[in-house]
């Protein structure tokens, strides 16, 4: 069975630094997509930054230059370093694997997300 683990998260204020981490276990022979979203309260989730297995990566424009994805694939471990982080970068962000090979078949599977708050 695959599972994600999120680590990273915590109180940081307005300007600094946080890097969250996010590792898929189990039996892997492959994983597409890596990426991160987030979900402030009241509000739906949304697309943070994407990176394939070759590297190409997405992000939303409200972080490009402040935020950078990266990811191990010998480790099926995807990172998010974020500078610069506001009092709207604030939520709880999610780790999701895209296209997830196993011997469950492939699919997709979300990490149990690490709050993320940015004081003023």
């Amino acid at each position: 069975q695959v599972q994600l683990v999120e680590s990273g998260g915590g109180l940081v204020q307005s300007g600094g630094s946080l890097r969250l981490s996010c590792a898929a276990s189990g039996i892997i022979f492959s994983i597409n997509f890596m990426g991160w979203y987030r979900q402030a309260p009241g509000k739906q989730r949304e697309l943070v930054a994407i990176i394939t297995s070759g590297g190409s990566t997405n992000y939303a424009d409200s972080v490009k230059g402040r935020f950078t994805i990266s990811r191990d694939n010998a480790k099926n471990t995807v990172y998010l370093q974020m500078n610069s982080l506001k009092p709207e970068d604030t939520a709880v962000y999610y780790c999701k694997a895209e296209r997830v090979r196993s011997y469950a078949g492939p699919r997709d599977y979300w990490g149990q997300g690490t709050q993320v708050t940015v004081s003023s």
